[in-house]
């Protein structure tokens, strides 16, 4: 099996270093970062898959709890906490585990190993539900959970923690609590193509293209510098 991709989140810089020190000397652990704040991790989560979080609950900006929520299908979470009140709350989320600090070096090898039983048994079925993926998804938005047909979606605006799902014909879009990086995940890549932090669209939905910018009827949505490159070889394979 290969290592597990581990970042720490903690706004205490002592057990920030502890923590990361534990991942560092642990062989099947993979330290790819440590944040002392939930919303950097998250702009680093953006573009960096990873396997395992080792995550504080109480923090001033976001808290552990909220940000779980926010990032529940990317990545599984180990919670280190210093406030035992929070263990119910953690499990709810389906944390793997729950380290009530100060814990040691033996206790957190035993959590980790735990979650690297876990982690291996989902790495094949993850890798089989990529290689299976269908032309449609489901969606939960208000309360209900709707399956989108891929072929019906014109483009995708991300809103921080939510993403808006928009659908040919329907002016309505479908909102859902979801990151770019989730719904890029999801998406066949010679489909759909994203081209602004903000904005992923149906390639085959494309009809008009004017001044780097893709018109769905009154709207524009603007192609980045970051992606112009990737788009700009995709309009020259099919232009004459």
């Amino acid at each position: 099996m290969k290592t597990i991709r581990t970042i720490a989140i903690d706004d205490e810089p002592l057990a920030l270093q502890l923590v990361t020190g534990y991942i560092t000397k642990t062989p099947f652990l993979e330290h790819l970062g440590s944040f002392d704040s939930p919303l950097t991790a998250m702009e680093f989560l953006e573009n960096n898959p990873v396997d395992l979080i080792y995550l504080d609950i109480q923090m001033p900006d976001l808290m552990g709890t909220e940000f779980a929520r926010i990032n529940k299908e990317s990545s599984h979470v180990i919670f280190t906490t210093a406030f035992p009140d929070y263990a119910v709350e953690g499990f709810r989320l389906n944390a793997l585990d729950y380290l009530l600090k100060p814990f040691s070096y033996e206790e957190f090898l035993e959590s980790a190993r735990r979650a690297k039983q876990r982690v291996s048994v989902e790495q094949p079925a993850i890798q089989q539900q990529i290689e299976t993926s269908s032309d449609f998804l489901f969606i939960k938005s208000d309360y209900k959970v709707r399956r989108i047909n891929l072929s019906d979606i014109q483009y995708i605006e991300g809103l921080k923690d939510y993403v808006k799902v928009y659908l040919h014909g329907d002016p309505k879009p479908v909102l859902t609590l979801a990151t770019m990086k989730q719904m890029e995940g999801k998406l066949p890549p010679d489909r759909f193509m994203r081209v602004h932090r903000s904005f992923i669209v149906n390639l085959q939905r494309i009809e008009i293209i004017e001044r780097s910018r893709i018109v769905f009827g009154n709207v524009y949505i603007p192609i980045s510098d970051q992606y112009k490159e990737g788009f700009q070889k995709f309009v020259d394979r099919n232009f004459i």
